[in-house]
């Protein structure tokens, strides 16, 4: 999967493979380009080949197959120090022996910068990330968020034009977490910065990104805009990997332009935005997000399809409504709802008519 921007495009990889033993391919036949300043999430479960793709970004895994192109140039046989980018992991990887300032400085120092520049340079990093004072310190001596600022900041400290992130989030705890994802993200925007971040926390990915490419068995399922990814999945692996989704199975009655009918497996009929279905009799999956499911169907039109629910289970969450129904037979179908003053709490054995709109219900590959 490719898009469209390989004019501008600042980080390239055209057709390419990685195997670790000559057979079994972790990566298959990446095509992806990015601009310069994007922020760019590879998400995905381990082993979907995310990891992989950024090892051989920075130089620690070579391809198999194809190039990869930095600013139009290949780098594929420059190793990882000559290749100008900044990396953070999860664990840190400072230097034990080390002050702050030393460790920041020691990437200045590898790159020949005199001391007058490198004490400037490292300050400055220090600064970003609001650690200014602890340059005498060694990592021993700082918390666990403490230390991640630092591995940020010695990754900047050069200045590169693209930082590559590796889970970098995944030690710190949740309050801790969220606080430095907009933190890096404003930071990265601000300097200008192309970075690609490797996660497997679709939460995390919405939040920083400008676009993800959804990673699962070697290859990019879909590569979009995070409104894009969660509202418009492009198949039922993006769909059910991407936030909470409700799925049913059917087959395909109508299809008619933007909308299809689909007959559910217990004989129900609703309405469906076809996605990546395109004949009657096929076998489809549909997927809906639980915040998109009506229980007013008075709402949906007179025209709507809608169909019978059971409620099982009534959760208060504070700021939202969360209940689980009985739907075609599945005991696991949920639906959000808003705490608002005129909002009905449904009850437990209640028996309702629940509906959707054609298009924010798609049906994909079963």
């Amino acid at each position: 999967m490719a898009n469209d921007l390989s004019s501008d495009a600042f980080v390239e990889f055209e057709r390419v493979q990685k195997s670790y033993d000559g057979e079994n391919l972790v990566v298959k036949d990446l095509n992806l380009t990015m601009p310069k300043g994007e922020f760019l999430t590879m998400l995905g479960p381990s082993g979907s080949g995310k990891t992989t793709c950024l090892m051989m970004l920075a130089g620690f895994e070579t391809a198999t197959h194809g190039e990869i192109k930095l600013d139009g140039i290949s780098i594929n046989n420059i190793p990882p120090h000559k290749r100008g980018i900044g990396m953070v992991f999860q664990n840190y990887a400072l230097f034990p022996h080390m002050t702050i300032a030393e460790n920041l400085s020691f990437p200045l120092e590898v790159r020949k910068i005199g001391k007058s520049d490198r004490e400037a340079k490292v300050k400055r990093a220090l600064d970003m990330v609001q650690m200014g004072e602890f340059g005498g310190r060694r990592p021993a001596q700082l918390s666990g968020g403490q230390q991640q600022r630092v591995a940020l900041a010695r990754a900047l400290v050069f200045e590169p034009e693209l930082v590559l992130m590796d889970e970098p989030l995944g030690a710190l705890d949740k309050q801790l977490r969220e606080h430095m994802q907009f933190e890096i993200t404003n930071l990265a925007h601000d300097l200008g910065i192309t970075t690609v971040y490797v996660t497997h926390d679709q939460t995390e990915a919405l939040t920083m990104s400008d676009r993800v490419a959804v990673f699962n068995d070697g290859r990019i399922q879909q590569l979009a805009p995070p409104d894009a990814l969660y509202e418009e999945p492009e198949n039922s692996f993006v769909a059910q990997f991407i936030g909470e989704n409700n799925t049913l199975l059917g087959t395909i009655k109508e299809i008619s332009g933007e909308t299809c009918l689909v007959q559910l497996d217990d004989g129900e009929v609703i309405d469906a935005r076809p996605v990546n279905v395109s004949k009657v009799g096929e076998r489809t999956l549909i997927s809906i997000r639980p915040e998109r499911v009506e229980i007013d169907t008075d709402r949906l039109g007179p025209n709507a399809h809608t169909i019978p629910a059971e409620v099982l289970e009534f959760i208060y969450m504070g700021d939202i409504f969360r209940t689980r129904l009985r739907v075609a037979g599945r005991d696991d179908f949920i639906i959000k709802t808003r705490n608002s003053q005129d909002q009905r709490k449904l009850k437990p054995g209640e028996q309702i008519r629940i509906g959707w709109m054609p298009r924010d219900c798609r049906a994909l590959d079963a």
